[in-house]
């Protein structure tokens, strides 16, 4: 069993998370449940502050079989392709609506791994757009933040109003 996904505009989807000081047991439990979270979704990709945990970590697994999940704590983007990549992109934490998003093709992120050793790894297509996703997420954003207001407005119109029917 998994924590719920806090709803927009939960305070913790607006807040930037708390650094990582050490990778404790807590934390290793806490992906765990993140990674539950993300595949019973289904997703490709979840953020702590989704499930209402101000700290800054992440999971992500574009893969085709599951089971390839990459923790991350204080994740970084260290290098970003000028290559642009658009993907349809959604949230568990503002239901029933998606935008197609323009983001970096290829990213290189730095991250404490789940041994407390620093990282980096290079994420291309899929892979890239659900970390990007999940950092801005710890950096108190949302995918509704890359689009005009307007569109912003009416995508959160529209999910309150499907939540509530």
């Amino acid at each position: 069993m998994t924590r719920p996904f806090v709803m927009y505009p939960h305070k913790a989807l607006r807040t930037p998370a708390a650094e990582v000081t050490e990778i404790t047991d807590d934390i290793r439990a806490l992906w765990d449940e993140m990674i539950i979270a993300m595949d019973t979704m289904p997703g490709v990709g979840l953020a702590a502050p989704q499930l209402g945990v101000g700290l800054a970590l992440a999971v992500v697994d574009a893969s085709d079989k599951r089971g390839q999940a990459v923790r991350m704590a204080n994740p970084s983007i260290l290098h970003a392709s000028i290559e642009p990549r658009i993907h349809d992109e959604g949230s568990p934490n503002l239901p029933h609506v998606r935008a197609e998003i323009s983001r970096p093709r290829a990213v290189t992120v730095r991250y404490l791994n789940e041994d407390g050793v620093w990282d980096r790894k290079d994420f291309v297509g899929l892979w890239a757009t659900s970390v990007q996703h999940q950092i801005d997420h710890l950096a108190g954003k949302m995918f509704i933040d890359h689009l005009s207001r307007t569109k912003r407005e009416m995508l959160v119109k529209k999910s309150a109003k499907l939540r509530a029917s």
